[in-house]
């Protein structure tokens, strides 16, 4: 019998959080929604259940003839479920990045996926993201948040718990750890093991995306582990079948098949 993942035995906590976005109405379960450990009265309190893994898909590195390309963006999209995408694009000017944004982020939002923009909270408030990603050397938290106000922060914590902890503390909207495999969308520097996010899972309510390396044929133990997303490059755009059929197969183990 498949182990039950430990997120379960969180199932239906309550925390703070301000009100979604609108392209986040009705995203009760596995949502990316913004978190804080206070309890302040002026916030609404959400009962939100992470029994189940999403995904959390980024961009390839490189995206030639954007205009071509959405099509391939939008039947990945409409293939299964998406929990949220991250606009991952290097070595692209200020003007380029807003140009590649407003390509895809409206294809995203009006399916009710909620876009992320990495490393630069300045361009993902400007640019109509929901949110943004950072890692330790980008932006820190309190610039990224004091940016993009009641939308998404989400911080790169590699394989360290004290930054994970220190990102919650701060009120960070969910914490990623990475990476488990080796990977060639990025250099990895850490290596994190699994049972760091059985650890999380069982005394955190802040959610935890597991990255680096993430396919089809490896991510069952990650999500029996704990994990709240998985975040996938190559795992869905490097697929022998297409990326549209790499989301169908995630699907499939993220539902328990």
């Amino acid at each position: 019998m498949q182990a039950e993942p430990h997120r379960r035995a969180r199932r239906r906590h309550e925390i703070a959080a301000f009100p979604l976005a609108p392209c986040q109405i009705g995203r009760r379960r596995g949502y990316l929604p913004t978190i804080r450990r206070t309890t302040w009265s002026s916030r609404r309190i959400f009962a939100i259940s992470t029994d189940t893994c999403r995904l959390y898909l980024i961009t390839p590195p490189v995206i030639e003839n954007p205009y071509e390309w959405v099509k391939t963006w939008e039947t990945t999209l409409d293939a299964g479920d998406v929990a949220c995408v991250q606009i991952r694009l290097k070595d692209l000017s200020d003007d380029e990045i807003a140009r590649m944004v407003d390509i895809l982020r409206p294809p995203a939002q009006k399916r009710g996926v909620a876009v992320l923009l990495n490393d630069r909270p300045d361009l993902a408030f400007e640019t109509g993201c929901d949110g943004v990603h950072i890692g330790q050397e980008d932006a820190s938290y309190a610039d990224a948040r004091k940016a993009v106000g009641d939308g998404i922060v989400g911080v790169t914590c590699h394989d360290s718990r004290h930054l994970a902890m220190e990102a919650g503390e701060k009120g960070a909207d969910y914490v990623a750890f990475g990476a488990f495999f080796p990977t060639s969308t990025k250099e990895a520097q850490y290596h994190a093991d699994i049972d760091l996010l059985t650890w999380w899972a069982e005394l955190f309510t802040v959610p935890s995306v597991a990255i680096g390396g993430i396919t089809v044929g490896n991510c069952r133990p990650l999500v029996e582990a704990g994990a709240d997303f998985l975040a996938v490059s190559g795992g869905v755009w490097n697929h022998p079948e297409g990326p549209a059929a790499a989301i169908k197969a995630f699907n499939r183990i993220l539902a328990g098949g």
